[in-house]
């Protein structure tokens, strides 16, 4: 079973690309010009959502810089502890909303400082899959499109990572703990 998935994975991007190209001649579609008109309008996407990035990337940096994340994770260790929850994870949950490389920087640390056995690093792990980058999503996807009142969707996404964060701390005390 196992070999059969590794095969499928490995023929399954080539097959669509073929699949795809096939399409695109059966039904007589100017194959390269399409393909260069989407990467000009990827381009100009990319052009104008630069600023939104760019103000990310800066935020992200003055919270780590600052040692912002740090003095809340210590505010909140005591709570985090009668939970069984590890004060380490803290800097992920804040992290994890606002940028997807962020979160696997923070990861990182809390692998190689505990080891992957360790039940901060496995409740990491989870954290990570079961959360959303927020604040990214919105800055990049919505700015792409010039969508400007991001009010409900910014609460419907904070309370998304909310939820997928504590199904993460339930299903890791359920499976490790």
């Amino acid at each position: 079973m196992n070999n059969i998935l590794n095969y499928l994975s490995l023929w399954a991007l080539p097959a669509l690309l073929l699949l795809i190209l096939t399409a695109g001649i059966i039904k007589k579609v100017p194959i390269y010009e399409e393909f260069t008109s989407g990467a000009k309008d990827g381009f100009k996407i990319a052009i104008n959502i630069i600023p939104y990035l760019i103000a990310i990337i800066v935020g992200i940096s003055m919270l780590r810089a600052s040692g912002a994340i740090e003095i809340m994770a210590n505010i909140f260790a005591p709570i985090l502890l009668k939970f069984n929850i590890p004060a380490d994870i803290l800097p992920l949950t804040i992290v994890r909303s606002l940028s997807g490389s962020a979160a696997l920087g923070v990861f990182s640390d809390i692998a190689n400082s505990l080891g992957p056995d360790n039940y901060a690093t496995k409740l990491a792990a989870i954290m990570v899959g079961s959360s959303e980058t927020t604040f990214y999503v919105l800055a990049v996807y919505f700015g792409a499109v010039k969508i400007a009142k991001i009010r409900y969707a910014l609460i419907v996404g904070l309370l998304a990572d909310l939820i997928g964060i504590i199904a993460a701390i339930f299903v890791c005390q359920w499976m490790f703990a």
